[in-house]
């Protein structure tokens, strides 16, 4: 960085930046929501994770509404299952990405051997004639579920989770990209056709870049996408790694397409795309799904909102600070408060379980504007009513701040 000139960025500004960049400086739309929102919201996040837990929502529904509100969850499977604007591959994690990054990922699926998890690689290199039967059956078949190809489980639990052989060959294929997602079933089940099948022809027909053109487009999508970031965080969007992600941040700087900054408190050089907006303030109002890619790494989190953050599904429950699903809560352009959320569909209610306030915030402004963004989640998920536990400091201010929230104490 040493031959650039870095613009200094006060920490507050960088904070709205980062904010602006995924979406949080624009107000949620007046009217319905649609596929043209969503479809929009999509590019600019670029990545949005996958996750099966569904104690709330199956977490790729959260992101759209954190930044847009109500909207129709179904116009979000229809990008993926009809559209097929929206494809799924391993990008952070097991991701929805807009179907103009296949190409840019095909490096990825061609180096599978170095990238995917050892089992996949083992059956691969053991059985490669039942890989290629598997293969064949969806060419001739069609769409299939792992569950189509069930066989007996290893006898060795968490072995990859558990797979059974058919899975892992048909998890090898899709890392390759020769198969990929049509949909996912109600019970969250991968739906596997030939790639050929189901991504646009047009996406499919463009030429393989070489991959260090690939990363590029990569570091320069996580770029706009972040708004201003350190090389870790840059690298981390996609799961880069290191050597390829420094190669491409110097091209992109020495192209002027990436800005050097420094950013008060960071203590790290950070990089900063130069058409990201720069907003005076924020006004946002959003619970946060764990796996959002504003919080989903930690230690950027702490960095830019002094808000430590830990999910704690797999720590045992009386060691648990928090709560087991712990949404942060923004408020403006601050994280101010955390909630242990969960859907009780049963009994037709947003259960909140543990509800914690920040230090030093305003906890009467907070817990009225959490009271309103609780509300419009359970009507978005089709509850008709939220309870309060009398767990957290900031359960007894969110009680009384509303009649339509009342005080659970049984949770």
């Amino acid at each position: 960085m040493s031959a650039f000139h870095a613009e200094r960025l006060p920490a507050g500004l960088a904070r709205r930046i980062a904010l602006a960049a995924q979406g949080f400086a624009d107000p949620r739309p007046a009217g319905s929501v649609g596929a043209r929102q969503l479809r929009r919201l999509t590019e600019r996040l670029a990545v949005v994770q996958i996750d099966s837990v569904n104690v709330l929502s199956r977490s790729h529904y959260l992101p759209a509404f954190s930044r847009l509100g109500h909207y129709p969850r179904p116009a979000l499977d229809d990008l993926t299952a009809r559209r097929h604007a929206i494809f799924e591959y391993w990008a952070h994690e097991a991701s929805f990405l807009p179907v103009r990054l296949h190409p840019f990922l095909r490096w990825r699926m061609t180096a599978a051997e170095e990238h995917a998890w050892g089992n996949m690689v083992r059956l691969q290199r053991e059985r490669p004639h039942y890989v290629a039967d598997v293969l064949e059956r969806v060419r001739s078949d069609g769409p299939l579920k792992a569950s189509d190809l069930a066989e007996p489980r290893p006898e060795r639990p968490g072995t990859m989770w558990n797979w059974h052989a058919g899975k892992v060959a048909l998890e090898w294929l899709f890392f390759t990209g020769a198969i990929t997602a049509t949909h996912r079933t109600t019970g969250f089940e991968r739906v596997y056709d030939l790639t050929e099948r189901v991504l646009p022809a047009a996406v499919l027909q463009i030429p393989t870049p070489d991959p260090a053109d690939a990363v590029r487009e990569l570091v320069r999508t996580a770029a706009r996408a972040l708004g201003v970031a350190t090389e870790r965080d840059l690298r981390d969007y996609f799961r880069l790694r290191p050597a390829a992600t420094r190669a491409a941040v110097a091209e992109l700087a020495d192209a002027g397409e990436l800005l050097p900054v420094e950013v008060a408190g960071w203590g790290a050089p950070a990089w900063l795309d130069p058409g990201a907006r720069r907003p005076r303030w924020i006004r946002a109002r959003a619970l946060l799904s764990p796996f959002d890619s504003l919080v989903w790494e930690r230690p950027r989190v702490e960095r830019i909102f002094g808000f430590r953050y830990r999910l704690e599904i797999y720590t045992p429950a009386a060691k648990r600070v928090h709560g087991y699903y712990v949404l942060p809560f923004l408020l403006g352009d601050r994280l101010v408060a955390r909630a242990d959320l969960k859907a009780d569909r049963q009994a037709g209610v947003l259960r909140v379980q543990a509800v914690h306030g920040e230090e030093g915030v305003d906890r009467p402004l907070v817990s009225a504007a959490l009271a309103d963004e609780l509300r419009l989640m359970a009507d978005w998920l089709e509850l008709d009513d939220v309870t309060i536990a009398e767990r957290g400091d900031l359960a007894a201010d969110l009680a009384r701040r509303t009649g339509s929230v009342r005080t659970d104490v049984g949770a």
